[in-house]
């Protein structure tokens, strides 16, 4: 049986990224790419591309500008909080929207490009042996990287838990004619009801929007407080699985919240879940590495999750060339990049379980237009809760009670 020097299960952002970051690391590696879907394919997400992954992807060699290619950056966000504070800004660089179906395919083309091997096949088993871990009894790789996804097979297989102490949101993402005339913003609507939820409308550029609604699944709250219970992961399947009540239920929510949107133009729905980042990343040392949704990467704040997508693979798949040794490696490498951040995104999340502080930020920033590139930073990339940040959000919790 030939032995890959890496097989990467998955070839969504975190998997090409992973196949990009083993050649860019080792350019005679020989790195196979699996994935159950023919390219292209539909995923549902928010679409939402912040420039910081396009760095990343810069870093690995890839072309940017073919990766955006017909579809125009969108400088402009709006943010509303629970109970109506709102702030409006332009972004120090701007964001894209491209749906995944066009995105997904971009990537895995460039992987392509450099050598990797693309096959469509569905992974069911996984072994490790002391040298090699083995797919379906006859696929061998040194090291394997398991980036599919929130529910992901790798992750199960080799009997680990998605993080314990973690939260996970349920969303449903949609297709719905993009608001005529002004100015394309995305647009990020938090609720007052069913807290912590929100909806989005982000714009595609070519007449259409990705518009959504999520929500932190019952339960989710005390999460956020003192760590989630393993049943809560069978609560997130049942849901997901779930009936047209679940489906019915996201869909009125997404129009209490964007009640301009006309019900008959919304195409395409489809839920799926997020498995909110912790201040911690589980990653045990050996020849299986998770990376994205699969070692539950998505920012609790944002439900950003295609930045944490590429700079993990990228990580894991320059990680894969320590063999045994490759689990503590990445580990160390995506402490070093994305430990504060983590943190801070941590910590916000519980303060954001507030809907009084949610509020006090979004008038901070709108306030102060240092805090909002420093909320947006935080939210869509690897930003930090700045000591400016806080002072500013504990002046506008204070401020209303004085008044």
């Amino acid at each position: 049986m030939p032995i890959w020097d890496v097989a990467i299960v998955g070839a969504g952002p975190a998997g090409a990224a992973a196949a990009l970051g083993a050649v860019a690391a080792r350019p005679d590696a020989r790195v196979l790419l699996l994935d159950k879907a023919a390219f292209p394919r539909d995923k549902a997400c928010g679409d939402g591309i912040a420039p910081h992954a396009l760095d990343v992807l810069a870093g690995l060699g890839v072309d940017v500008g073919e990766v955006t290619e017909g579809y125009p950056p969108v400088d402009l966000l709006e943010l509303r909080g629970p109970s109506g504070a709102a702030a409006v800004g332009t972004m120090r660089r701007p964001a894209y929207v491209i749906p995944r179906r066009v995105l997904d395919a971009r990537l895995v083309d460039a992987a392509v490009a450099r050598g990797v091997e693309l096959v469509r096949r569905t992974v069911r088993r996984v072994e490790v042996r002391h040298d090699r871990v083995v797919l379906d009894g006859d696929v061998a790789a040194r090291v394997v990287v398991g980036a599919d996804g929130a529910n992901s097979l790798v992750r199960q297989a080799v009997g680990l838990r998605a993080r314990g102490d973690g939260v996970v949101a349920l969303g449903l993402r949609a297709y719905a004619p993009a608001p005529a005339g002004g100015r394309p913003a995305q647009r990020i609507l938090m609720a007052d009801q069913r807290w912590p939820a929100y909806a989005w409308s982000f714009p595609i550029g070519d007449g259409t929007a990705n518009v959504g609604y999520g929500e932190v699944l019952r339960g989710g709250r005390r999460g956020l407080v003192g760590g989630w219970r393993r049943g809560l992961l069978r609560g997130v399947t049942a849901a997901a699985g779930g009936t047209e009540v679940s489906r019915a239920l996201l869909l009125e929510r997404l129009h209490a919240l964007l009640p301009e949107l006309d019900a008959r133009a919304v195409r395409e729905a489809r839920a799926h879940h997020l498995p909110f980042s912790t201040a911690r990343v589980g990653q045990p040392d050996g020849r299986v590495l998770l990376a994205g949704d699969a070692l539950s990467l998505v920012n609790p704040m944002t439900g950003e999750g295609i930045f944490y997508a590429v700079r993990s693979g990228a990580l894991a798949g320059a990680a894969a060339r320590h063999g045994g040794r490759a689990g503590a490696a990445y580990l160390r490498a995506v402490t070093e990049a994305l430990g504060r951040h983590l943190r801070a995104t941590a910590a916000t999340a519980l303060l954001s379980t507030f809907r009084a502080t949610v509020d006090a930020g979004v008038r901070a920033s709108a306030a102060d237009r240092r805090v909002f590139d420093d909320m947006v930073e935080l939210g869509l990339g690897e930003g930090t809760l700045t000591g400016r940040a806080l002072a500013a959000i504990a002046r506008q919790v204070v401020l209303p009670r004085r008044g």
